[in-house]
């Protein structure tokens, strides 16, 4: 069966998609990237670009041999799948777009992208990673997946933290969107206070062959809010 490539968002990583691999290893390979700047990748350099984020993830595609696969990107891993569905679009058979948007107007978000920045540089990353982790729960930190997510968080440096604001700050695909011809799934947790409504809403309607899944009860983190529900709508979808 074609192989799921799991790419997450800001200050995520390839960790926090345990419970997918659990769920999903026995229909399909199920691979996960850390993102330069961030999980395993934290060492690295972070770019500033989401073009730089998917050269990354395409390049580490071809390393591995994989010529073909669904997609999923979460946030910030939701504009860079984008921008590799726009590249070559010949190798994405479906594409899952899960709290994400397609363009970097973020009205609405927890905090302005300029209070983020300001704020990671006065705190620290270590404490604005826990900080920024608690708005992706409807629970914020008494959530059950707070502390995992935190301490993934917390290994990415200040300049991926601040590469990764300019990153998707300064991107937009939404004139695009229509060129996205694969099935397309948008995943959205009802209470998500990073991505609101008006992108979802324009994904929706403007990706040709696209579904909808709000999940309710669910802020930004609805594979960990709500596991069983998130993987059997991803497994639906992938069969």
């Amino acid at each position: 069966m074609t192989p799921l490539v799991l790419v997450h968002g800001f200050m995520g990583g390839s960790a926090q998609w345990r419970g997918q691999h659990e769920a999903l290893s026995d229909r399909c390979d199920v691979i996960a990237v850390d993102l330069p700047g961030f999980g395993d990748n934290a060492g690295m350099d972070a770019p500033e670009t989401i073009a730089g984020f998917a050269e990354f993830v395409l390049n580490e595609l071809d390393r591995r041999g994989i010529t073909s696969c669904n997609l999923l990107g979460h946030s910030m891993g939701g504009m860079i799948v984008q921008e590799m569905a726009a590249r070559v679009p010949q190798r994405i058979e479906k594409l899952v777009l899960y709290g994400t948007g397609a363009e970097s107007d973020l009205t609405g978000r927890f905090e302005t992208f300029e209070d983020s920045k300001r704020r990671a540089r006065s705190d620290g990353a270590g404490a604005t990673a826990r900080r920024i982790a608690a708005t992706w729960f409807v629970n914020g930190e008494n959530a059950p997946g707070y502390e995992a997510c935190a301490a993934l968080a917390e290994k990415a440096s200040l300049q991926a933290l601040l590469a990764g604001i300019d990153a998707f700050s300064s991107w937009s695909r939404s004139a695009d969107l229509g060129a996205i011809a694969c099935p397309t799934l948008i995943v959205w947790g009802e209470h998500d206070r990073s991505y609101a409504w008006h992108q979802i809403e324009l994904l929706w309607r403007n990706i040709p062959n696209a579904s909808l899944a709000v999940v309710p009860g669910c802020a930004h983190a609805v594979h960990m809010e709500k596991p069983a529900l998130f993987n059997a709508l991803l497994g639906d979808f992938l069969s």
